[in-house]
């Protein structure tokens, strides 16, 4: 009961941060996008821009909310887990050719990646 608590809180923390996220990118994308290491050219720029940052973020904390309440559905927290796996992952890939993210992406990556990993943790059986 503890475990799938936490889980919960957890699902609702990653869809509170990813809407938050979102929300910046919404904003303000020039900003994000600098911080990011992206350069925003042309409109096809901004539209990539925002399905990425802005359209799957929100993706992401609609699921995680979703996961947070059918705690009967566990699947539903572990597809959350690997979305925010999959970031980290493709950094991972990218640290062979160009070397590993710095500053605040390493954080967030490292936030990811722990907050996937306790999410898998915290599966209930």
């Amino acid at each position: 009961m503890l475990k799938q608590r936490l889980r919960a809180q957890l699902l609702n923390l990653v869809a509170l941060a990813s809407s938050l996220s979102a929300l910046a990118a919404m904003m303000n994308p020039d900003r994000v996008a600098t911080a990011m290491g992206v350069f925003l050219v042309g409109v096809n720029g901004y539209s990539q821009f925002f399905a990425v940052y802005v359209g799957l973020r929100f993706a992401q904390a609609f699921l995680g909310l979703l996961a947070a309440r059918r705690a009967d559905q566990p699947v539903l927290g572990d597809i959350t887990a690997l979305f925010l796996l999959a970031q980290p992952a493709g950094r991972f890939a990218a640290a062979f050719a160009i070397g590993l993210p710095q500053g605040l992406l390493l954080v967030v990556c490292g936030i990811e990646l722990a907050a996937g990993l306790l999410l898998l943790a915290l599966r209930p059986r």
